[in-house]
């Protein structure tokens, strides 16, 4: 078995290696998942197997210092030293591919059905949710809040609430699944989304938007124009950049474009059914609905709601929705 464990082992460090240098696409919940299973496997077996055989080899090793005590004794020799400990110790002993293994089970057990159906923890690779959130910022995402999801598949099996227009969520990227982004939803199924002119509008509404102070990103060392705006009555803030034209450059390929009418204005899309519209606070840098399409239900991660570490600012620690 330690030859097994051992390849089985080497194959998991072999994939997070790969995985790490960019030689293969990696899956987080999929390796997790197999590492639920594999260890608890091997936890299953050292219950109700190994750990059994070790402990009737400790009972074998007892009886028979019992039995040579008793044999002694027969022979008037009461005095016996009792050098069975170190040997005891060591039949009961978990083997290291045991330890690696069944020992592990429980934490990872537990990090699984964390990560799976209640939080996981993510963190903000690029701009493009400024100033709501920033670069390196960690971020706690509810897995939970839109119904539970079966991992790996991500197939919903209880429901929840559903997205409503002003959440942050997190999503399975329509072009490539494999890939977690974050956008602030914008359009539900059957709404009617216009971005013209830098102008929102939903089902013919405008959208409130006030001007407030200019915001500085210390990250570009640029000044932005800064407003804030309402959508599905929860407040937000918003960047946009002047520098910037309206019209939606380069609009990938994408289903139900057909729905969508781009002009030198903008974007005006309906919204299909079972699927949402998703736009990023910053709006002139952020590649989101307008260029890649609309997200449907199955690609739902989580709701985003708490920064719980940002490590070059810990002032930005706390809840954001």
């Amino acid at each position: 078995m330690s030859s097994i464990t051992a390849v089985v082992l080497a194959a998991f460090v072999g994939y997070g290696a790969a995985w790490y240098f960019g030689a293969v696409e990696g899956n987080f919940s999929l390796l997790l998942f197999l590492a639920t299973v594999v260890t608890g496997i091997y936890w299953l077996a050292e219950r109700f197997y190994f750990l059994p055989q070790r402990r009737q080899a400790v009972a074998a090793l007892e009886a028979s210092a019992v039995k040579r005590k008793a044999e002694l004794a027969k022979m008037g020799i009461n005095q016996v030293d009792d050098n069975t400990r170190e040997a005891k110790t060591r039949l009961i002993m978990q083997p290291w591919w045991l330890d690696w293994t069944a020992g592990l089970f429980p934490v990872i057990v537990v990090v699984f059905l964390l990560r799976s159906f209640l939080f996981e923890p993510f963190k903000i690779p690029s701009g493009s949710m400024i100033p709501t959130l920033r670069i390196n910022d960690l971020i706690l995402v509810n897995k939970f809040y839109y119904g539970i999801r079966l991992p790996v598949i991500n197939t919903k099996v209880f429901d929840n609430h559903e997205p409503e227009r002003g959440d942050v969520m997190v999503f399975r990227y329509p072009p490539k699944p494999s890939l977690d982004y974050i956008k602030r939803v914008v359009g539900v199924p059957g709404d009617e989304v216009a971005y013209l002119n830098k102008k929102l509008t939903i089902n013919g509404k405008p959208l409130p938007k006030t001007p407030l102070a200019d915001f500085f990103d210390d990250e570009t060392l640029r000044y932005a124009k800064q407003f804030e705006e309402v959508i599905g009555g929860k407040k937000h803030r918003l960047l946009n950049d002047d520098e910037r034209p309206a019209f939606i450059a380069g609009a990938d390929d994408f289903q139900f474009k057909q729905d969508c009418r781009y002009s030198s204005e903008g974007v005006v899309c309906k919204v299909p059914e079972g699927h949402y519209f998703m736009m990023g606070d910053n709006r002139d840098n952020s590649l989101d609905s307008r260029y890649w399409g609309f997200v449907p239900e199955k690609n739902i991660v989580g709701k985003a709601f708490f920064v719980w570490m940002n490590f070059g600012n810990l002032k930005r620690i706390g809840s954001f929705d």
